[in-house]
């Protein structure tokens, strides 16, 4: 068993990035510039941003965090997302998500610039990538595949196994497991109404678990040499931690991961490799490689 160190993996890519930025930059190019708007306080939010900011100090790029509170109205968002469409310094943008019951969470993503849309949520993003043509590509389904590549790990007419059906992870992802640039192989969805559930894990060459409930993923899921992917952060409480709680996946790690050839742990696996291809998307929306 290999446990697929995300972190690791991030870190590395980072430098790469940091490393192209300066050239750029040596040559006269533009330093890459993210922006990122959070509306209210919701910790996990601030702590995503925070990571995202980091990254951005990491790979060389300017960034830019407008915070706006929880009251703001959704003419006020839209007026943001219009300002930062029309800034030609910010390449790319993101709106942290969840956002307040007030504010129409499509109508925000679909006033993004596709071309400055590198959280990939955008509909001429989602379309294109169904497709097959060039676009942003949601980061953890991005950052997944690029994790799958690096460990060298066979997809290609592999069974994939894909638990939930998210228009952030799931259905992204069952798009670029089923391509032939990407994936390659044979897909399956499962989700909350599957009747044969744990009968379609058990026949996994690759099973990703992305259904947001904690320890769900189970040994007699699994079989023997089975690849698992684990996407759920659920925040669990936990005394022993400073903090109250602690991180937990979907896959019961513990039992599960004796029966792998790979797996990714929790913390430390998908998470950072999501931050790591929000980096790249903002990069390629630098050089314009996508829409020019």
């Amino acid at each position: 068993m290999q446990i697929i160190d995300g972190k690791a993996t991030a870190a590395l890519i980072k430098q790469e990035i940091a490393a192209e930025v300066e050239k750029i930059v040596a040559q006269g190019g533009k330093r890459p510039h993210l922006a990122a708007i959070l509306v209210g306080h919701d910790g996990g939010s601030e702590t995503y941003v925070k990571n995202k900011v980091l990254a951005c100090e990491a790979c060389g790029f300017k960034s830019s965090l407008i915070r706006m509170e929880e009251s703001v109205s959704e003419e006020e968002m839209l007026a943001q997302i219009r300002q930062l469409n029309d800034d030609p310094d910010v390449d790319g943008f993101i709106v942290q998500l969840p956002l307040p019951r007030h504010i129409d969470e499509q109508k925000v993503i679909m006033a993004i610039d596709y071309r400055k849309d590198v959280d990939g949520f955008h509909p001429i993003n989602v379309g294109r990538m169904a497709i097959g043509l060039p676009c942003f590509i949601s980061a953890t389904p991005l950052g997944i595949i690029t994790l799958l590549q690096r460990y060298g790990i066979e997809t290609s007419g592999k069974k994939c196994v894909i638990l939930g059906r998210s228009n952030i992870v799931g259905k992204p992802m069952a798009q670029l497991m089923m391509q032939k640039h990407y994936g390659d192989a044979t897909v399956t969805v499962c989700h909350s109404h599957s009747k044969t559930l744990k009968e379609e894990c058990r026949e996994a060459d690759i099973l990703i678990a992305a259904i947001g409930q904690p320890d769900f993923v189970t040994a007699d899921m699994v079989k023997e040499g089975a690849v698992v992917i684990d996407v759920g952060t659920t925040r669990v409480p936990d005394a022993t931690r400073k903090s109250g709680f602690r991180l937990n996946g979907d896959v019961k790690y513990d039992e599960v991961a004796p029966r792998c050839s790979f797996i990714t742990p929790v913390p430390g696996g998908v998470g950072p490799m999501t931050i790591c291809s929000l980096m790249n998307n903002t990069l390629a929306a630098a050089k314009k490689e996508i829409y020019s």
